[in-house]
């Protein structure tokens, strides 16, 4: 049987900005090999494959990137959600359940002129590793850094899912870039499976794979980190959106809304939104053996 998906833009409020997406929102029961194999065919930054329990709100999925299966991500998840409120149909907003490897998280989506407006509940964060004072040099010349960019706040992991070091700068995004040879064993020094440059006062921020080849166009599961850790050290004020910029240097700007709620010492939550644009319809006549 043809399997069908649909294709949409996250963090976008037009086509063909924001990060790409393909939905499969009928997964039939393929293997992870094809899930990964069929990622790698579309060549989106990340595929999600969905199970909806009949005439409910709650959602199994998984997402694939282009390397492995993720156990958490954020723009799949909200473009996922939007896809699903459009094969439902109706105006009013709705909340659905997500389930996936890593975690379960809460979606809510409403229309607008464009598609839809999609908003996920990260929960509570954690604040993990800090970066010592001695080493933090090294962490900025593998990003092509000088150290005097780095802004005077921690090199800090943090983590609503996946363990993010949020690496905050004043000076330098347009030229950071990975030029450490195994930048995932550097990292994983402290306990990160990533890193994210953040321009704290522009609050713009990039991030790549590891391998530093493929720069990432809007990062759901990073911006609720980012949140968390901005609100942690006093530089936003908690249970206020603010909107965290990404993909410019990519050619892709997105907008991303995040509002971390609590106590900056004790944050109960991260939400993080865009706006989900439609773009296309695909069908796959093929499935991989």
């Amino acid at each position: 049987m043809p399997l069908h998906y649909r294709h949409v833009d996250v963090f976008a409020g037009q086509a063909y900005t924001g990060n790409t997406l393909a939905v499969f929102p009928d997964d039939p029961g393929l293997s992870a090999a094809q899930m990964l194999a069929l990622t790698q065919e579309l060549r989106h930054f990340e595929t999600i494959f969905l199970r909806a329990e009949e005439g409910t709100h709650y959602v199994t999925a998984r997402v694939f990137d282009l390397f492995e299966e993720l156990d958490f991500a954020g723009h799949p998840v909200l473009g996922a959600a939007a896809v699903l409120h459009e094969r439902d149909g109706g105006g009013a907003p709705r909340r659905w359940t997500f389930h996936l490897p890593g975690r379960t998280v809460e979606v809510s989506t409403r229309p607008t002129a464009t598609g839809y407006h999609a908003d996920l509940d990260q929960g509570a964060p954690e604040f993990l590793a800090t970066v010592p004072d001695a080493e933090r040099a090294e962490v900025a010349a593998a990003l092509g850094l000088p150290a005097h960019a780095l802004a005077g706040l921690p090199l800090q992991v943090v983590s609503t899912g996946l363990r993010y070091l949020v690496v905050p700068v004043v000076a330098g995004l347009a030229g950071a870039r990975i030029v450490h040879r195994d930048f995932a064993r550097l990292i994983g020094r402290y306990g990160a499976q990533f890193a994210y440059v953040l321009d704290v006062e522009a609050r713009e921020g990039r991030h790549w794979n590891n391998d530093g080849v493929l720069e990432d166009v809007a990062t759901g599961s990073a911006a609720g980190c980012v949140g968390a850790y901005l609100a942690r050290y006093g530089a936003v004020p908690v249970d206020e959106g603010f909107v965290l910029r990404q993909g410019r240097f990519a050619g892709r700007p997105s907008r991303l809304t995040v509002v971390p709620q609590g106590r900056p010492a004790a944050l109960r939550n991260v939400r993080v939104g865009g706006d989900v644009t439609m773009v296309a319809r695909g069908t796959l006549d093929t499935l991989p053996a």
